[in-house]
């Protein structure tokens, strides 16, 4: 496979899945009390929201890489 389609298929796949989940989500834990023995922590969920015309970008981007690299053989 030569390094265009697969830049093509990986800006595709990235492009349907922003498309698809719409926001990366992770869990961020903090320390609010540390008191010699006893510690307790806080999990406290985020969201870093991707815009749809990422997505759409994305896609139509890894398209015509696929089919530049194809026109090219």
């Amino acid at each position: 496979m030569r390094i265009q389609s697969v830049i093509g298929i990986l800006l595709v796949a990235v492009g349907l899945v922003s498309l698809a989940l719409g926001a990366i989500t992770y869990t961020r834990r903090a320390d609010v009390v540390d008191v010699g023995p006893v510690k307790v922590t806080t999990e406290k969920h985020e969201r870093i929201p991707l815009p749809p015309v990422l997505g759409i970008v994305s896609v139509i981007g890894g398209i015509v890489v696929l089919v530049a690299g194809s026109r090219r053989q």
